[in-house]
């Protein structure tokens, strides 16, 4: 009897349990799908076909790449991201599950004009476009090649006459003020880079991982910056690390903002540090 779809998932998946792959059987899946060209939620309706000549030439290379430790975003170009799909390449952060945890309070309250500081894929500021139709934004970043990769972004979900994405190195070339600004800066301290995963140590830009330092540089910086950018009642939301919420939430009540709050994610860490311009 000929091979199936599903004989070949239940293979892969056996090699990356072996291996100690976190998600076998959904790597195993996702990859398929991406081999077949379908849709992940169709694989389903084709897991009793016989196994094609592409899914025999290519599914090989994908298990092999997989076992290498190259995450799958990385194999297949693209991230799904809050429901939709963002391209990922070797010049951009990985945008991972966590950073929805500051997309969801940014959306919780009206906002016309949006700072993105180090946007990488632009996936939070186009998130945050795209749920909002008469929002405009700004996403910066230090690097060209993560501009043009934000601004593919951003055509492919129909934003790109909404923003600008100027190179700066934080608020450098912004000007203007704003009802939200974000970012997910680099916070993982150099000490820790070495007990990262492969996955994340070998294939994130070192750049959007760490400052070479303490992990907390960049919200000195945008910290420092915020209330010349923000409207009055703005509010600024960074992404931190999940031992970063004291250190964060006290540099913004130091450079005067209010109603500082520390937010967790879906596995109950502080991942979000939230605070309020004061008002005019």
């Amino acid at each position: 009897m000929p091979a199936t779809i599903a004989d070949e998932i239940r293979f892969a998946a056996s090699r990356f349990r072996e291996a100690g792959l976190p998600s076998p059987e959904r790597d195993a899946r996702w990859l398929m799908a991406a081999c077949m060209g379908i849709p992940r939620e169709r694989l389903t309706l084709h897991l009793q076909d016989p196994v094609s000549n592409d899914v025999e030439l290519f599914y090989p290379h994908y298990i092999r790449d997989r076992l290498n430790r190259i995450p799958v975003s990385r194999i297949l170009g693209e991230r799904e991201f809050w429901g939709r799909v963002f391209k990922v390449t070797e010049d951009t952060l990985d945008p991972r599950p966590e950073t929805e945890s500051l997309v969801e309070p940014a959306l919780s309250a009206p906002y016309r004009d949006v700072l993105d500081l180090g946007t990488g894929t632009g996936c939070i500021l186009i998130t945050l476009l795209a749920e909002r139709p008469g929002a405009r934004g700004v996403g910066t970043d230090i690097s060209e090649k993560a501009v043009l990769v934000a601004g593919e972004n951003a055509a492919r979900h129909g934003v790109a006459d909404r923003l600008i994405l100027p190179l700066s190195d934080w608020y450098d070339d912004v000007g203007g003020r704003y009802d939200l600004i974000v970012s997910n800066p680099p916070y993982i301290a150099a000490s820790e880079i070495a007990a990262l995963e492969p996955e994340v140590r070998e294939h994130d830009p070192e750049i959007a991982l760490t400052d070479g330092a303490d992990g907390l540089t960049a919200y000195r910086r945008i910290a420092a910056g915020a209330l010349d950018h923000l409207s009055p009642c703005g509010r600024l939301l960074v992404e931190i690390g999940h031992s970063q919420g004291k250190a964060v939430a006290d540099m913004f009540r130091a450079v005067g903002l209010e109603n500082v709050e520390i937010r967790k994610d879906m596995d109950d860490r502080d991942r979000v540090v939230l605070g309020y311009a004061p008002e005019a």
